[in-house]
């Protein structure tokens, strides 16, 4: 016979070991509706429906919260196309595509496009947390973007260009493309198809890029 007791206490430790999820899924929520810095702890613990000193017993402040949202949603997808860079057998053209659009997929096409709206609006006035995400975000994601055209040059299917440079270029209309997504997009009576938008960014982009000019 099961002893409702343990039931109880199973359904606590469940709760309990889910708090750091449910808190960050909550600060992402307002880290996006309102702003870094109109994010108050209060309201995350109210969202997450724990107490405010519950909070404080995962994270120390805000800026803790932020970089831990960070790291849960946004290092493991840069991790995901690390991986896939190493393991890909195909033409470069092919990963340079499947790289664009995994990042549209895990982070485009969800809230978690609304950081970077975030932090291009207030990096400025929160200088840690701008190198914080900048460090962990922006220059791992450029240092992806660099080896997958050192690799398609190695090959000889890319053409020898700067990386460094070529890398700005790639980045900035999917970085574009997201801000655009949470500012003027309402404002469009013919919405920008993501994904039409990202397949015409890339076959632009090769026509440049291609050894062969193919």
């Amino acid at each position: 016979m099961n002893c409702p007791i343990n039931k109880i206490k199973g359904r606590w430790e469940r709760r309990k070991n889910a708090r750091p999820q449910e808190l960050l899924a909550a600060a992402l929520d307002l880290f996006v509706e309102r702003g870094y810095a109109a994010t108050r702890l209060d309201d995350v613990a109210g969202r997450a429906g724990v107490s405010k000193g519950t909070l404080y017993l995962y994270f120390t402040n805000k800026e803790d919260l932020f970089k831990a949202v960070i790291q849960e949603h946004l290092v493991p997808t840069l991790g995901e196309a690390e991986q896939m860079i190493d393991q890909y057998e195909g033409h470069s053209r092919d990963l340079l595509r499947e790289i664009v659009m995994l990042w549209w997929q895990r982070v485009g096409d969800t809230q978690l496009s609304g950081l970077m709206k975030l932090m291009m609006a207030e990096s400025g006035n929160f200088p840690e947390v701008a190198q914080f995400y900048h460090d962990e975000i922006i220059m791992r994601g450029n240092a992806m973007v660099e080896r997958a055209l050192t690799r398609g040059m190695a090959r000889g299917e890319l053409r020898k260009l700067d990386t460094a440079q070529v890398t700005q270029v790639i980045v900035a209309p999917v970085l574009m493309l997201m801000v655009w997504k949470h500012s003027f997009a309402s404002c469009q009576n013919k919405p920008i198809s993501p994904i039409a938008y990202l397949n015409a960014f890339i076959d632009v982009l090769l026509v440049g890029l291609l050894a062969d000019r193919a």
